[in-house]
């Protein structure tokens, strides 16, 4: 059974539109294969194009999205995802309570919807930057805004599937920064370790984001997290914090979670992207659409290769270009990773806010 119209229509078909004339043929087909590499569109340089990033879970705060309306397309994105989602979705980003945004269930469709209306304000204050764009990309739930197809309301599934399976066990996630002699599997076999002499049946704890050199966020059951926080100066990690998250996403624990996806994927109309998206199970571009359902079923349950994908994106024979980059989200979370990865390739980054100040209504 297909999803009703009023749930497959594509919230943000701006970018397709703003783009068919620039996107490889003059009638908007998708540019031949040898075309996709990012910085590589005919006829201009890399410093010339842009590449969009999209956050994921975790950068969402109370007050997100103030101001936007204004502009595009905001106004019907909201209404619609009102919708879809059956509840206010803009007064939960502008007003709260907190602890409802926090929860996985919103926080998800929250950061998806707040992300596209930061691409209605990048358009209507730096339009080039939607006509150049080469490339994008997404940290988790922040993959679907990049693929910007009808992924609202398989988004909802995604989060209402991933808040199910993180209730069933304690889990959660925690942020590391290690030093150079950190060994984070090793650190993960003796938090296991520990769950086992606690008696935690088939405990879990994984790497389940590389976010940088040196930067990782490792999940799973709740005693393996406690092991890893009160062992991190042994385990030579010179930071760690507790994600606020509601469970140990992007691990096994999450393979409940994972069939809802899959079905919801396969209902909704799915095409191969008009500029490259990159996929977090591996780093690697999408290549046609049923690879894409491939690879986000996968997700839930499989690390967020996130330094990975900035490697691939950003690389490039010494001498050329970068793009301009643009984090068109909540958070500044993403331009702080690209720093670490790549510091020539940060240097033309922009943050497109999804606040607008008063001194700019």
């Amino acid at each position: 059974m297909r999803i009703p119209p009023s749930r497959s229509t594509t919230l943000v078909s701006l970018l397709r539109r703003q783009r068919s004339s620039q996107s490889g043929s003059q009638d908007g087909s998708p540019p031949e294969e040898g075309d996709l590499s990012p910085g590589r569109r005919p006829g201009k340089p890399p410093g010339e194009t842009s590449v969009l990033l999209f956050p994921g879970q975790g950068s969402q705060f109370v007050g997100m999205g103030r101001g936007l309306l204004k502009y595009g397309n905001v106004k019907g994105m909201f209404a619609a995802a009102e919708r879809i989602l059956g509840y206010d979705l803009l007064s939960l980003c502008l007003h709260g309570p907190e602890t409802e945004l926090m929860k996985t269930v919103h926080c998800q469709p929250a950061v998806f919807v707040t992300s596209l209306a930061a691409v209605e304000r990048l358009n209507h204050e730096n339009p080039k930057a939607i006509e150049t764009c080469v490339a994008a990309a997404g940290f988790s739930v922040g993959e679907f805004a990049a693929l910007v197809f009808s992924a609202l309301y398989a988004v909802k599934v995604r989060a209402e599937s991933m808040q199910a399976a993180s209730e069933r066990v304690p889990s959660g996630m925690l942020s590391v920064v290690g030093r150079p002699q950190a060994q984070y599997r090793q650190a993960c076999l003796e938090a296991l370790e520990h769950c086992q002499t606690l008696g935690v049946d088939e405990p879990i704890c994984t790497v389940a984001n590389y976010l940088f050199p040196d930067g990782r966020v490792i999940a799973g059951h709740q005693q393996a997290l406690d092991f890893l926080q009160q062992n991190s100066r042994r385990l030579h990690f010179a930071r760690c914090s507790r994600l606020p998250v509601s469970g140990a996403f992007h691990t096994p624990l999450m393979e409940s979670a994972c069939e809802p996806l899959r079905e919801v994927l396969r209902q909704i109309e799915v095409r191969r992207p008009e500029i490259n998206v990159y996929s977090n199970v591996d780093g690697k571009r999408y290549m046609h659409a049923s690879h894409v359902r491939r690879q986000l079923a996968k997700q839930p349950v499989v690390p967020v290769k996130w330094e990975q994908t900035l490697h691939e994106i950003y690389k490039r024979t010494q001498g050329q270009g970068f793009p301009c980059t643009y984090e068109v989200g909540p958070g500044h979370q993403l331009g702080a990773m690209l720093q670490k990865c790549n510091l020539k390739a940060y240097r033309t980054y922009t943050h497109v806010d999804v606040v607008v100040s008063h001194e700019e209504d």
